[in-house]
């Protein structure tokens, strides 16, 4: 798959601010005209050493909600946690990943946030500036923002504030479950954002199952990886 470079990551604290603060005057909420065909999940998983970790997309036809294609990377990541600046981590890793799709995905889902984040730009959004698609992020914990519990039954919504700015939804996915938290990358809006990700949700957990099965594959080939290095000792 095609990317877009739109900066090298070998940078500082100063340089990683600047990046932001361009990027999101460039954030575009606009509907998503049509119905998408191929959808992706994107998820990473770390090994015990916090330095390695292994990127999976997995794409799932929207309709019928099969798996047609998975790719993984797995490498060292160089740059250290810094709150606020995760996409400088996860984003190199995420890309080599991409470079392996074969299939053409209209959209892309992030175990991450999107606009929910100090300056609008986390690793969802972020993304949609190298890959050059329609973005969103699903969280599983509150980040920041306020919002209002929302109702117990399946499908209840209510928007997270930030400064006076919708940054985000915390959306009940099953009844009387813990809600998730979902977010606008780029190029969509909120209300597809909402109807995309209860569209994904099956029956065996509340997380959109876009998301859900790329976790799941990241936890198996990581396992797989260290119970193989475990054999070799």
């Amino acid at each position: 798959m095609k990317i877009n470079p739109i900066h090298s990551f070998d940078l500082s604290l100063d340089e990683m601010r600047a990046i932001q603060h361009s990027l999101r005057q460039q954030i575009r909420l606009t509907p998503y005209l049509g119905q998408p065909r191929l959808v992706a999940g994107v998820d990473l998983a770390y090994f015990p050493d916090n330095q390695q970790a292994v990127a999976v997309i997995a794409i799932m036809d929207y309709a019928s909600k099969q798996l047609v294609e998975t790719v993984h990377c797995q490498d060292t990541v160089s740059q250290e946690y810094i709150p606020g600046f995760l996409a400088f981590r996860e984003l190199p890793l995420f890309l080599k990943a991409w470079e392996q799709v074969q299939s053409e995905p209209d959209l892309v889902f992030f175990d991450g946030n999107g606009m929910l984040h100090p300056e609008r730009v986390g690793l969802a959004t972020h993304a949609s500036f190298f890959i050059d698609k329609p973005t969103i992020g699903i969280a599983k914990k509150h980040f920041m923002g306020e919002y209002r519990e929302p109702g117990p039954e399946r499908g209840s919504m209510e928007r997270i504030w930030d400064q006076g700015e919708i940054i985000g939804a915390v959306l009940r996915t099953q009844d009387g479950v813990k809600p998730i938290y979902v977010s606008v990358g780029n190029h969509v809006d909120l209300p597809l954002s909402l109807r995309l990700a209860l569209h994904f949700v099956g029956k065996e957990s509340r997380i959109p199952e876009i998301i859900r099965r790329a976790d799941m594959l990241t936890r198996q080939i990581r396992k797989q990886m260290l119970d193989s290095l475990e054999s070799q000792k």
